[in-house]
C-alpha cells in the first residue's frame, strides 16, 4: 500500500473515494461483500486502478473498516483515567477494546488479524492521515498505541507502562500479553464463527475475568 502522508492531494482524493466506496458496501451488505469489481462500479474507476493504491482486497477492506472502530477510539476517553494506577488503565483499556470489538466481531478481525499482505505497517496512520476527524481526542498516553497497526506491539505499548512502575518484568509482561491475546482471540473466533451465543456485555465480562485472573497471578507471584 502506498504511503498516505509521502502523496499528493489528488491520490489522495483518490483514496478517499475507494475508501468511501467500500464503507458503502460494509454498511449495506457487511465485509463479506466487499469486491474489487464493486468498490470500482461506486467510485467510477476501473478495477486495475485499485491495485495502483492496494495489494489486495483484504488489504482495502483492512483499510476501509478502520472507519468502523472510530467508536472504540472515541470512547478511550470514558475508561482512561489519569487518576487511576498504570495497571487500572492497562485493564480499562482492554476493557475499552473488547467492549466495541465484540459489538462487531468481524470488522475488528478484519483490522488487526486478517492477512493483508506486505507494507501494512502504516495501515493506521495513513487512514488518520486521511480521516482525522475519525480520531476523536483520545488520551496523549494511548496514542502511540492507537497509532500502532502490529497487534503484538500494540500490547506491549499497552503494558509497557506497567513494567517501567515495576508491577511486571519485561519476561513476564511478554507472558502476560501472550495469554491475554489468546483469551481474546479465543473469544472473537467463537463469536465470529457463531460457537456462541453471549451478549457483548457477557462475551466482555467472560474476557475480562480471565484477563484479571491472568494479571492477579502475577501480581501474586511477585509479592
Amino acid at each position: 500500500m502506498i504511503n498516505v502522508e509521502e502523496t499528493n492531494i489528488k491520490t489522495k482524493r483518490i483514496l478517499k473515494i475507494f475508501i468511501e466506496a467500500t464503507t458503502k458496501i460494509i454498511k449495506k451488505e457487511g465485509i463479506e461483500g466487499v469486491t474489487i469489481r464493486k468498490v470500482a462500479d461506486i467510485a467510477g474507476y476501473n478495477s486495475a486502478t485499485i491495485y495502483n493504491y492496494f495489494e489486495n482486497c483484504n488489504q482495502l477492506i483492512s483499510f476501509a473498516a478502520i472507519k468502523f472502530i472510530s467508536n472504540y477510539v472515541q470512547a478511550l476517553p470514558d475508561y482512561f483515567d489519569e487518576e487511576n494506577s498504570t495497571l487500572e488503565n492497562f485493564l480499562a483499556v482492554w476493557e475499552c477494546f473488547c467492549t466495541y470489538c465484540f459489538e462487531d466481531p468481524k470488522i475488528y478481525y478484519a483490522v488487526f488479524t486478517e492477512d493483508i499482505g506486505n507494507q501494512s505497517e502504516n495501515l493506521i496512520k495513513n487512514y488518520y492521515s486521511l480521516f482525522p476527524e475519525d480520531l476523536g481526542n483520545p488520551p496523549e498516553e494511548v496514542m502511540p498505541m492507537l497509532m500502532q497497526f502490529d497487534f503484538v506491539e500494540r500490547c506491549k505499548i499497552s503494558i509497557a507502562p506497567c513494567i517501567e512502575e515495576g508491577y511486571f518484568t519485561e519476561e513476564e509482561a511478554e507472558e502476560i500479553n501472550e495469554m491475554i491475546r489468546l483469551t481474546y482471540q479465543g473469544m472473537l473466533s467463537l463469536l465470529i464463527n457463531n460457537r456462541v451465543d453471549y451478549s457483548i456485555q457477557e462475551a466482555t465480562k467472560r474476557t475480562m475475568k480471565y484477563i484479571r485472573r491472568i494479571v492477579n497471578s502475577y501480581l501474586k507471584n511477585s509479592c
